[in-house]
């Protein structure tokens, strides 16, 4: 059936290339491999290697009977948590995963601040190919990192409710890595055998957690990554394969589910937001018909259809940012500074040290990958598949989704989520789209606009980009706290953050 779907998309690239000639330049048409340097390079991560692989062993994870290996660490000192750094549970470890070639997952690991009792919570960041260091240093982390790459106590951490896991995935993003190249993955099928593998290895090393509610969280590419991995860990539940996981919901922000659906959004946000002009909008979007045959022949499982509509769907995208100029499209408010929208180099320099990377238990001569090239092209025929089709069993089977955006952000923007959020067929649809919004509201103040019925909630927040954690952090750890104990949507709750945090925003 790909087959035929190739043909008919060569049919479709060829009258979108006559059609759009004298409309779209031809160097707005961004091809994976150029399209993956462009967002590492904005982001300002590039990594000194282009391989996300080297060839190299983790000293005791040879054994296939020894997988998952970790060890108690401790990045800070001093007690403005209330307690001694070294009484708080904080671990590191690498994870052999069983179904690979020689490939090990990094991932850190961080006790409530409160209770041993509070949900796991695990982070996945998206990119693809982007280390979840990025938000444990920027976003909802313990700690926060300092210009003289010292580190200071987050009072919004998301440790401050959960207990709070982040994993450097796929295979050769951040610390993670093999020495085989066959280990890249290029689907959701096995980023979410592997996490669900992990995720098995992790509560047998950790049993006292096995009970507690988990959550899956993150942002970004991770829309894909987390609707996967629930539907592998229901189903895994619903099979009786191994440990039950405690699954009770998934929250994604700002993130790429339906692809069909947010790159329409594109023109419609930018023309909101005055980044491009009518006359710009009646133009670019001449390309979306073709974006949406191309996206409706990827589906959920095409190759090289999906690929073509990469590249189709892109230009949408391209387009609109070469009007744009430098505006920075994870946040509109604001502007790139030079080829660099964000500066995270103090988190690559921390994390490069000699003493971070032995208390991290890295190996010897393993660099650290914050966004991997290699990766993100090795998911390229992933990008435009429609992930949300998996997400109405799991409401209909009582999991919590929570879908939250930053309303400043472009390329995963609001509009665009909110849209299939609402189009989504569900036995709850029409009643979630007839309830009406709501203020979400922390220190009497109103932080964002709220619809939600049964299981499925939606929080546009305010005065945030695509990062909403390091833009509004106590909003979001107020969402997080408020989500997880099922009071998303009361408008004064005595939430259990509150009592933890200070009243400073």
């Amino acid at each position: 059936m790909d087959n035929v779907h190739f043909s008919l998309l060569l049919i479709t690239i060829s009258i979108f290339s006559f059609s759009c000639a004298s409309l779209i330049p031809s160097e707005t048409i961004i091809f994976p491999s150029i399209q993956a340097k462009n967002h590492i390079k904005s982001l300002n991560l590039t990594p000194k290697e282009s391989s996300a692989v080297p060839s190299i062993r983790h000293a005791g994870t040879d054994s296939r009977d020894v997988k998952l290996v970790e060890k108690q660490i401790n990045l800070i000192d001093g007690t403005e948590s209330g307690k001694p750094a070294p009484s708080l549970g904080h671990h590191a470890g690498y994870y052999q995963l069983p179904h690979t070639h020689d490939a090990r997952m990094f991932y850190l690991f961080f006790e409530s601040r409160h209770s041993k009792s509070d949900p796991v919570v695990i982070w996945l960041t998206g990119g693809p190919g982007c280390s979840s260091e990025l938000a444990l240093f920027y976003e909802n982390g313990p700690f926060v990192i300092s210009k003289n790459l010292s580190l200071a106590w987050n009072d919004y951490g998301w440790d401050q409710v959960s207990n709070l896991l982040y994993v450097d995935q796929p295979t050769g993003t951040g610390y993670s890595y093999s020495s085989d190249t066959r280990d890249l993955r290029h689907d959701e099928v096995g980023v979410s055998n592997d996490l669900y593998d992990f995720l098995q290895e992790f509560f047998a090393k950790h049993p006292e957690y096995a009970k507690n509610d988990f959550y899956i969280t993150g942002e970004s590419y991770a829309g894909h990554y987390i609707p996967a991995l629930a539907n592998r860990v229901h189903q895994g539940n619903k099979a009786k394969e191994g440990l039950h996981i405690n699954l009770k919901g998934f929250a994604i922000g700002n993130g790429l589910t339906n692809p069909e659906i947010q790159y329409k959004a594109y023109t419609d946000y930018a023309l909101e937001m005055n980044l491009i002009q009518k006359s710009d909008y009646e133009s670019i979007n001449k390309i979306y018909p073709e974006c949406q045959l191309a996206t409706k022949f990827c589906g959920t499982s095409g190759k090289i259809s999906c690929t073509l509509a990469y590249v189709l769907c892109n230009t949408i995208f391209s387009s609109v940012m070469k009007i744009a100029g430098n505006k920075n499209y994870y946040d509109v408010r604001k502007k790139c500074e030079g080829d660099l929208c964000y500066d995270f180099s103090d988190m690559e320099k921390y994390l490069k040290q000699k003493s971070v990377r032995e208390a991290l238990g890295v190996p010897a001569g393993l660099d650290f990958v914050s966004c991997s090239t290699s990766v993100h092209e090795a998911m390229v025929t992933d990008w435009m598949r429609n992930l949300e089709v998996g997400i109405p069993s799991l409401l209909e089977d009582g999991i919590k989704v929570l879908i939250y955006a930053g309303e400043y952000d472009l390329i995963c923007n609001w509009l665009g989520n909110s849209r299939w959020v609402q189009a989504m067929e569900w036995s709850g649809q029409k009643d979630f789209v007839a309830t009406h919004d709501q203020s979400f509201t922390v220190d009497n103040k109103e932080a964002g606009v709220l619809k939600s019925h049964g299981a499925l909630s939606f929080l546009k927040v305010h005065n945030a980009g695509h990062m909403v954690p390091m833009d509004q952090p106590k909003a979001a750890l107020e969402m997080l706290s408020r989500w997880t104990q099922g009071k998303l949507a009361d408008s004064n709750p005595k939430s259990q953050s509150s009592t933890h945090v200070s009243d400073e925003l």
